[in-house]
């Protein structure tokens, strides 16, 4: 779609719960909530909570795929300890960072509210937002996405697999799992993070060139879209400026977008054997 433009709904507090069941089995937040709350520096409960952090920006990556992004706002208690790690990558992502009050127990779908209610306000008060983006997993957001679908916007549904309501899939166009986002490494079985003495084992994450890492993303999300291997240059190239905006390859040293692919022969290659320089992902270095 030409010059669509995006809004981004978080259920911050949703999307953070739900992995860290994924990654630690079901109910894994419940039985460690007072714990979290308590101390969350407790070694054990630290490691538990690094092994189940959210890859930020998989999630505004993705979204930018489908275009411009208006606005971006996430709902949660900033004040909890487990949120306000994140507070300094959202922000360097232009999150609107939505402080909801610790709510007692029969309030407990007051994030639910006051993002539906500011997503209806946004439908009305922007008229050119072509897409809404809402990443949370709980049913009580279909009446949410049917709406913004009879107002004429495309739905589309980030959720935790496992975690998330059929209904509410079912009520989007289209509806990706958190897990399957390019650049989210899925958790490992249970039985493979355990170590001799029983302890949990921390997760290693290889390291990898941000610049690559980026446009190995950029590459894979543009391939999801089209369903095409080889991808016009220009595309990519779009898509990784929306995804960071301050990218720019003569900052990196190379004369020309395609210097810079060139550069990073291990993540893509290049076709220029035509008119229209074509360009396609090599390999996965996060693998």
């Amino acid at each position: 779609m030409q010059n669509a433009r995006v809004a981004v709904y978080l259920d911050f507090d949703n999307i953070v719960m739900s992995w860290y069941d994924r990654v630690h089995g079901r109910n894994s937040y419940s039985r460690d909530r007072q714990r979290i709350a308590a101390n969350p520096d407790e070694p054990e409960i630290a490691a538990r909570l690094a092994d189940a952090m959210i890859d930020v920006g998989a999630i505004i990556d993705y979204a930018a795929s489908f275009g411009t992004l208006v606005l971006t706002r996430a709902y949660a208690d900033w004040s909890s300890p487990v949120n306000a790690v994140y507070r300094s990558q959202l922000v360097a992502r232009a999150v609107d960072l939505v402080q909801l009050f610790p709510a007692a127990a029969y309030a407990k779908n007051g994030a639910d509210i006051r993002l539906a209610v500011d997503a209806v306000e946004d439908m009305f008060r922007l008229p050119d937002l072509t897409h809404v983006v809402i990443v949370a997993g709980d049913s009580d957001y279909v009446p949410l996405a049917q709406r913004c679908k009879r107002l004429g916007r495309v739905v589309v549904g980030v959720g935790v697999a496992g975690s998330t309501a059929k209904s509410l899939a079912a009520a989007c166009d289209q509806f990706d799992a958190y897990d399957a986002l390019p650049g989210v490494r899925s958790p490992e079985p249970e039985d493979e993070k355990k170590v001799d003495s029983g302890a949990p084992r921390r997760r290693r994450k290889k390291s990898i060139d941000p610049a690559a890492e980026l446009l190995s993303r950029a590459l894979r999300l543009e391939h999801e879209r089209t369903d095409e291997d080889w991808l016009h240059l220009s595309a990519v190239k779009n898509l990784l400026k929306r995804m960071d905006p301050s990218f720019s390859e003569k900052a990196l040293g190379h004369r020309s977008f395609s210097d810079f692919v060139k550069a990073h022969a291990s993540v893509a290659e290049l076709d220029e054997s035509t008119n229209i320089v074509r360009v396609r992902l090599k390999e996965d270095p996060s693998s």
